[in-house]
């Protein structure tokens, strides 16, 4: 077993989630302090700029200079991993290793037979340098070089906590980020996950735009909203939904383009319902589950909650119902990747992310 710190930041830029676990890759023994460190505005602005570049840019001709954003994520995650260590009690000498996902700027799923390309900035080495231990890093790259989408990623993680949990299948975990994934976990041995569509990303871009906050505090905006039926027929006519699975998304690359034209609460509405029914959807081509288990920031919305339920035909639970930490899951799932990274186990399936077979993918950087 090994002491390791899992870090992740997510699309929203909203901050970091850092988590200790103690894990073989396999069981976890126990569950460490973690924490979530909101960025500061500046920080965001600076990570924004990052994005900006890399959308632009687009994986063609020279890659933009990103190495302000890297100062400031090295920076954060070290601070992110020492407030860990002084929850914990515990030294860096204390601690074998650090996940670090690092920051996606900017991801293309494989198409027309062609692999797909992802960039998660963030320097490794400069981390394991900070810290004093050694860090996995880059994780996504391997799987794509072998035709996966790169994502998601927490999927065998979800199915050894299911395990671990006695929970009954067919189950789906489902994570709301700025992107939703589900994870189907069946009686099968092998899961399946992939992309469904937006989760928070577009309503957070929403509200930014229309009202000036980073988010919809408790589904207030969209509460107070009518859904504006011919808005979303066209939002749902994005091509990513005729897509068979496993595949993946860019929070970027769906638009508010058809929303622009109506009230911010008819907007906010219109968006919830969007990602309602695009995980629905998602859900029922894949079966009926016994439950439907919710991490990830959207959880924290009770009126998407509320639309997921209808649109499901099952009410969703936080994933708290059965004891896991949602605030933390993704940095714990990338504690326990390092694990398997270091011991040679898969980090990714062909069930998975498509890859043309299991995948451990991640490199070391040590101190």
């Amino acid at each position: 077993m090994k002491r390791i710190i899992g870090l992740m930041s997510g699309t929203s830029l909203d901050g970091i989630d850092a988590a200790l676990l103690e894990t073989d890759g396999d069981e976890v023994r126990r569950f460490g302090p973690g924490e979530t460190q909101p960025y500061s505005e500046d920080d965001r602005a600076v990570l924004q700029d990052a994005v900006d570049r890399s959308l632009t840019w687009g994986f063609a001709g020279d890659r933009p200079d990103f190495s302000a954003a890297e100062r400031v994520l090295t920076l954060r995650h070290g601070l992110a991993v020492q407030r860990v260590l002084d929850a914990a009690g515990l030294a860096a000498s204390d601690i074998d290793l650090v996940g670090f996902h690092g920051q996606t700027v900017l991801h293309r799923a494989p198409t027309d037979g062609r692999n797909g390309q992802t960039l998660q900035i963030g320097d490794g080495q400069a981390l394991a340098t900070a810290t004093g231990i050694p860090v996995v890093h880059d994780f996504r790259s391997a799987d794509m070089e072998r035709g996966g989408q790169g994502a998601p990623l927490a999927t065998l993680y979800h199915d050894a906590l299911a395990r671990q949990s006695g929970l009954d299948r067919p189950l789906a975990v489902l994570n709301l980020g700025g992107v939703a994934n589900v994870t189907w976990l069946a009686p099968d041995p092998d899961p399946v996950a992939f992309d469904t569509g937006p989760a928070n990303g577009l309503i957070d871009a929403w509200c930014h735009r229309m009202i000036g906050q980073a988010y919809d505090h408790g589904g207030e905006l969209a509460a107070r909203g009518r859904i504006d039926q011919a808005a979303l027929d066209v939002l749902m006519t994005h091509p990513f939904f005729a897509l068979k699975p496993p595949k993946s998304l860019d929070r970027w690359d769906f638009t508010l383009d058809p929303v622009l034209d109506l009230a911010a609460e008819d907007g906010a509405a219109t968006l919830t319902a969007f990602t309602a029914r695009t995980v629905a959807d998602a859900i029922a081509a894949l079966g009926r589950p016994e439950r439907v288990l919710v991490t990830g920031g959207g959880r924290h919305n009770p009126v998407l909650m509320a639309a997921l339920g209808e649109a499901i035909g099952l009410e969703p639970e936080p994933v708290e119902a059965v004891g896991w930490r949602g605030d933390l899951l993704e940095a714990e799932a990338f504690a326990w990747l390092a694990a398997r990274v270091v011991a040679g186990l898969p980090t990714s399936l062909p069930s998975t992310t498509g890859a043309s077979e299991p995948v451990c993918g991640g490199r070391r950087a040590d101190p």
